[in-house]
C-alpha cells in the first residue's frame, strides 16, 4: 500500500466513523485524489479531515462535508446534478462517480478554467460547467434530479427550487451569519417541500453576480 492509499483509507474509515456510511459515497471519495486539488503549500494536509484554503478568499470543504452533503443528496446513476459553486473542482469530482452528468456553476472565472483542468487531468468527461451567478441556477438545462449548493444562501433558496424535478432533492447551507444550517428539501407530491435540518456548518456565503475580472 503506497502512502495515498493508506492515508485516503485512514480517511474514509474515520468519515465511516463519523456517520457518513454510504458505499457508494465513499467509495467516490476513496477514487479521487483530493490532492489533485488542493492547493500546493496545503499537499501535506491533502488527506486530512479539514478544510483548506484555495485562491479568491474560497475553501475546498473538508471531507466529512463533502461526505455528509454527498450522502444527503443522494444522487443516483441516471440523475442530472446541478452544482452551485464548482470551487476547487473536488466536490465536483466526486459527485461525477455517482452522477450521469454534473452541472456546475461558478462566479469566479480564474477558479473555473483551474478545476476545469484538474477535471481533465483525472479524465472526468461528464460534468459540464459554466461561469455565472450560481444563485440563478442553470434555468436552460432545468429541471434537474438533485441540486447541490456549496456556498451559504441567506434565506430559502428558492430561485433553485424551482429548477429541481417533482420529487427532486436540494441540500444547501442556509444562513446569514457565519455559522449556518445545512437543510435537505425534499419535493412533495403536491408541490411543496419538506425540510430537514441536518447540522450546523460553516460556507462562504452566495454572492450575486459574476466576480469582477479584478477578482476573478
Amino acid at each position: 500500500m503506497n502512502l495515498r492509499d493508506d492515508r485516503a483509507g485512514r480517511l474514509i474509515l474515520g468519515l465511516r466513523q463519523q456517520g457518513v456510511t454510504d458505499p457508494r459515497v465513499l467509495a467516490a471519495m476513496e477514487s479521487i485524489d483530493r490532492a489533485v486539488f488542493v492547493h500546493e503549500k496545503f499537499l501535506d494536509q491533502a488527506w486530512e479531515d479539514q478544510a483548506l484554503p484555495i485562491d479568491c478568499a474560497q475553501t475546498i470543504s473538508q471531507p466529512y462535508i463533502v461526505g455528509l452533503m454527498t450522502q444527503a443528496l443522494d444522487v443516483q446513476p441516471r440523475h442530472r446534478v446541478l452544482e452551485i459553486g464548482t470551487g476547487s473542482g473536488y466536490q465536483c469530482a466526486v459527485l461525477s462517480r455517482l452522477a450521469r452528468y454534473v452541472y456546475s456553476v461558478e462566479r469566479y472565472r480564474s477558479l473555473l478554467t483551474e478545476a476545469e483542468g484538474k477535471l481533465r487531468l483525472l479524465d472526468i468527461d461528464n460534468v459540464i460547467t459554466r461561469h455565472g451567478d450560481g444563485g440563478l441556477g442553470w434555468a436552460d438545462q432545468a429541471p434537474f434530479d438533485r441540486i447541490m449548493v456549496t456556498a451559504a444562501s441567506p434565506g430559502e433558496p428558492t430561485e433553485l427550487l424551482k429548477q429541481l424535478k417533482p420529487g427532486g432533492v436540494l441540500v444547501a447551507p442556509v444562513g446569514r451569519t457565519s455559522v449556518q444550517m445545512l437543510h435537505r428539501y425534499t419535493g412533495q407530491p403536491d408541490g411543496s417541500f419538506r425540510r430537514e435540518s441536518l447540522a450546523e456548518v460553516r460556507f462562504v456565503p452566495l454572492v450575486e453576480g459574476t466576480a469582477k475580472e479584478g477578482n476573478a
